[in-house]
């Protein structure tokens, strides 16, 4: 599915389905009150992996901006030093299930084990299906246990058709206040993540935008 499709199917869920996270309103977040402020929340999916998730932390430490990480439990459970990494420093921390499947082609009950196995490790509140793939059986079921969070802003940094400037522009041009941008800490995004990421952190700031973590509770 590329990614014109997917945005276009997203934005058609998102005028539907009022049950899941798409943008944060400004009064949404416990440190808002200022209305006056432009807030933008920058997350990542598919880490923590040695490869690229540490590069992502060194970058977001030298901008001065903090994330939410949606993680693999698999990840996890593979480099816990770097899982400790990113919460030592400041960045929230999301459920992307054990070991990434489509909500659309997996058993309700095989489905709700990997988020259980690796919600033990993420403790988290926030849970983001992974390909944006959820079922309205599924919705139902786990937003009783979690905030579902989705996106308005897609990188398309996994897409092979795409350029890393070619990401930069995508995000820019869909971004607004209360934006969920959405890149991604894997091996076949990093190449194109890696170019977009500090251009468009760099540019958002510029825009006067501030950069704040998902509102999120340790469970």
């Amino acid at each position: 599915m590329g990614l014109r499709v997917i945005s276009k199917t997203m934005s058609w869920l998102q005028q539907l389905d009022g049950r899941m996270l798409w943008n944060v309103e400004s009064t949404a977040n416990g440190q808002i009150g200022d209305d006056t402020k432009k807030y933008v929340y920058l997350t990542f999916d598919d880490g923590p992996i040695p490869e690229v998730t540490p590069w992502v932390l060194d970058t977001l430490k030298q901008l001065g901006v903090n994330a939410t990480f949606f993680c693999i439990g698999q990840n996890v459970a593979n480099n816990p030093a770097i899982f400790e990494r990113l919460k030592a420093e400041g960045h929230a921390v999301g459920n992307h299930t054990w070991d990434h499947p489509s909500g659309w082609r997996t058993s309700a009950r095989s489905y709700y084990r990997s988020i259980l196995k690796c919600q033990r490790l993420t403790r988290t509140d926030m849970f983001r299906p992974p390909y944006g793939r959820i079922t309205n059986r599924q919705i139902n079921a786990l937003r009783k246990r979690f905030q579902l969070v989705m996106w308005d802003a897609l990188a398309g940094d996994f897409e092979d058709g795409l350029t890393g400037a070619e990401c930069v522009k995508v995000v820019m041009r869909r971004v607004k206040s209360g934006s969920i941008i959405v890149f991604h800490d894997n091996l076949i995004s990093q190449e194109r993540m890696r170019h977009a990421l500090p251009i468009v952190v760099d540019g958002l700031l510029k825009s006067g935008y501030t950069f704040a973590t998902l509102p999120h509770r340790v469970v």
